[in-house]
Order: C-alpha cells, then structure tokens, then sequence
C-alpha cells in the first residue's frame, strides 16, 4: 500500500531539474579511418559446404538402399558411414573450403550424422535442400541463359 501512495505522489509532481549551468564540453575531430581490407568468409565466398562433402555425403547415402535391407548389420554399417563420411568432409572444409577447424568440424560432424541415419535422405526434401545449400548444381554446369 505504501508503494502504491509513493507512486501516485511522484504522478502527481513532476520531476525537479536541477538548475546547474550547462558546461561547455570541447570536441575533437579526427581524421577518418583508412579502409581495412577485411578477408571474405567462406558464406561471401559460396555455399558453405564443399561440393565434394556433398558428394561424399551423397555416395556413402547411397550405401543405405542396401543397407536397408539387412538390419543386423546396422551395428557396422551406422559407424562405418559414420567415419567414411566424417573424415574426408573435415579435411575437403578444412583445406579446399579454407573453414577453420571448429567449422570444418561442424560441418563433417553435421553431414556424418545425415549419411549415418539408417534409410537414404537424399531422396527426401531435406536431402534435396541440403543438395541444393552445397551448391551441388554448380558441379554439373549451368543451363543456357534465359
């Protein structure tokens, strides 16, 4: 309740300003800057991911049509797709994609767990999107211009 008088005390009056003279605050003006030359990033540059990875990805994908077929084998087959897919993306991001380790890293991580997932994805929608992010098209060439 106290809070409550305290509130409608301070609606009621304004706010006091002191009455001190304003001081005069001396400026300095510096010549502008000299424009750095800032590196491209690997997005300014393209896609993020390598078409290479995207290929890798899409091979060791296409395992899983066989693979499909003969579950207890899955114990093998989910690291070994896993692996084949992980080291070569890390070192294609980390030297052709110019990526940094903890990028490079992410990348391989992010396309080994897609090719370790048990069914193919590049025939899904995110398969198809993921294709279409690497820049995959870029490999097969353009079409005439229109």
């Amino acid at each position: 309740m106290g809070a409550m008088i305290c509130i409608s005390r301070m609606m009621r009056e304004p706010p006091k300003i002191n009455e001190a003279p304003a001081k005069a605050v001396p400026v300095e003006v510096l010549p502008p800057e000299p424009p750095r030359a800032v590196p491209p990033t690997a997005s300014a540059q393209g896609p993020p991911i390598h078409a290479l990875s995207a290929l890798i990805l899409v091979a060791v994908d296409g395992l899983w049509a066989v693979f499909d077929w003969a579950p207890p084998i899955w114990p093998v087959a989910i690291p070994f797709c896993f692996f084949t897919v992980f080291l070569p993306t890390f070192l294609i991001q980390k030297f052709l994609g110019k990526d940094s380790n903890g990028r490079a890293l992410t990348f391989a991580t992010i396309l080994a767990v897609l090719a370790a997932i048990p069914t193919p994805i590049t025939g899904t929608p995110i398969g198809l999107a993921l294709l279409a992010w690497t820049g995959l098209g870029k490999l097969f060439g353009k079409g005439p211009p229109k």
